[in-house]
Formats: C-alpha cells, structure tokens, sequence
C-alpha cells in the first residue's frame, strides 16, 4: 500500500498546469464531501418523520442513487494527483531512479487506457438515459418518485474524463523526469517515508503548514 506522498512544484509549464487542474479537483472534491453531509441530513430527516410523524421522507432512497455517484466519483481524480488511492508497490518502492519512473510512468498509462475506456463506456450509458424529447429530457428515471437519472449518469464521463486529465499530466511527468533523470520531479505524487510522513501530519495538527 502506498504511503502519503507529496507534488512539488515549480515554475514549469507542467507545474502550472497541475495546480491550475489542482483547483478544478478540489472544488470537485468539496462537492463530493457536501454529498455525503447532504444524505446525512436527508437521514435525519427521513427519521424523524418516521418515528415523530409516521411519514418518512419521500423517495429516499431515489436521492441516494442520485447522490452516490458524486460521492464515488468526484473525488478520484483529487486523491489520484495527492497519491492517496490504495496500491501495492512491493515491487515500485524498492525502485529508485530511472528505473523507478520507468515503472511509474507504465503504470499510470495503462490506467490512463483504463480510464478512457470508462469516459467512452459511461457517456454511451449516459446517452441511452437522455433524450430532448423525452419528458425532463430523460429515458429512465428512479421507481418511487420518478427522478431522471441522466444527471447521474453524466457525473460518471464528467469525473472520469477529469481523472483523465490528471493521468495525463502524471504521465508527462513521469516521462520528463525518466529523460532528465530528476529526483524530485514535479507534478507528481512523491511517496514519503513513514517518518516525514509523521512529520508533516504533526505540522498539520498544530497548525504550523499554513
């Protein structure tokens, strides 16, 4: 499993590019976590008209199907570029070097292939659920209370095609520092040793990394 890791940056183009895209994940990012506070809300409330008032909310569960692509999806593309997803690199963690950017840069283009692969499978998926002229521009929509679906079959291609972006940069990256043989490349996830990884943690806690 991959450690915490960090991007540095300088004044490069593909350093601008990555904290300008960097901005783009994070809002993406915040609506994903507004996401989950807003099904917490709609739980409580489902609740509490059940219990106090024998009248849970309406279509519940429709507003979760609704919901959980935003919680699945929109957030992949920022934990990809901070290096957070889970993987195993018994094998990469021992490389150093140009060996080590070699296998990273492998890695990350056969994900990038994955990917665009899913872009052009989920926007098929989407393009089956909408329609102009069909009723709320939808084909399908959700069995209790009818809500079209096409939304949330367009965040899918939507997040996707933004972790494409992100894997495209990473790919740049990797390949720039395997021909200029870099230590520290830039706009690209660093896995860190457990002990500056403690470090940065403590600096976070009190404050101190602002």
């Amino acid at each position: 499993m991959a450690g915490a890791a960090s991007v540095l940056s300088d004044d490069s183009t593909i350093s601008r590019i990555d904290r300008r895209l960097y901005k783009v994940e994070r809002v993406l990012a915040l609506v994903s976590g507004l996401a989950v506070f807003s099904l917490m809300i709609l739980a409580v409330v489902s609740v509490s008209g059940r219990n106090f008032f024998n009248n849970p909310l309406p279509g519940y569960v429709d507003w979760i199907e609704q919901a959980m692509p935003l919680i699945a999806f929109m957030g992949v593309s920022y934990a990809q570029r901070d290096g957070g997803h889970i993987r195993m690199d018994i094998v990469v963690g021992a490389l150093k070097g140009r060996f080590l950017w070699a296998a990273e840069f492998l890695t990350t283009f056969a994900i990038l292939i994955l990917m665009i692969l899913m872009v052009w499978g989920s926007w098929a998926h989407f393009s089956r659920s909408f329609d102009f002229g069909s009723p709320l521009w939808s084909r399908d929509s959700s069995m209790d209370i009818a809500l079209p679906l096409w939304p949330a079959k367009l965040l899918a291609p939507v997040a996707f095609g933004v972790l494409c972006l992100r894997l495209s940069l990473q790919v740049w990256g990797y390949a720039r520092a395997f021909v200029q043989g870099a230590e520290t490349p830039v706009a690209v996830p660093l896995v860190m040793d457990a002990a500056t990884q403690a470090l940065m943690e403590a600096e976070h806690v009190s404050g101190r990394d602002e």
